[in-house]
């Protein structure tokens, strides 16, 4: 969807289910996987590939990719949490375990 900029004419559509773990939890592990993977798409030097592709440099392609995999973009990540003021790495995990305590916990 990155790069072929397909982004504004996506519907992305998630569906968790594991029943081995709380619902909320898949959910929050699932979406900010998702959100992850479009970050790292993102950070991606699509017009980098793209060029080198079309001239047939398939050195330079390979090398850019395999630059990618040591791209910093979990602190990108852990920055983007800060600022829209939601745990980072599994901060809120503390959170999903607190409420299983107080409200799944009397349901059974």
């Amino acid at each position: 969807m990155v790069r072929c900029k397909a982004l504004t004419k996506t519907h992305i559509g998630l569906d968790f289910f594991d029943a081995s773990i709380n619902r909320i939890a898949a959910w929050v592990i699932g979406t900010r996987s998702t959100q992850r993977a479009l970050l790292i798409a993102l950070l991606e030097p699509t017009a980098a590939l793209r060029k080198a592709e079309e001239d047939r440099d398939y050195t330079a392609r390979l090398a850019l990719l395999e630059a990618m995999k040591t791209f910093p973009w979990g602190a990108v990540w852990d920055e983007h949490c800060r600022r829209n003021e939601v745990p980072c790495e599994t901060d809120w995990l503390g959170a999903v375990k607190q409420y299983e305590k107080e409200v799944l916990d009397w349901r059974c």
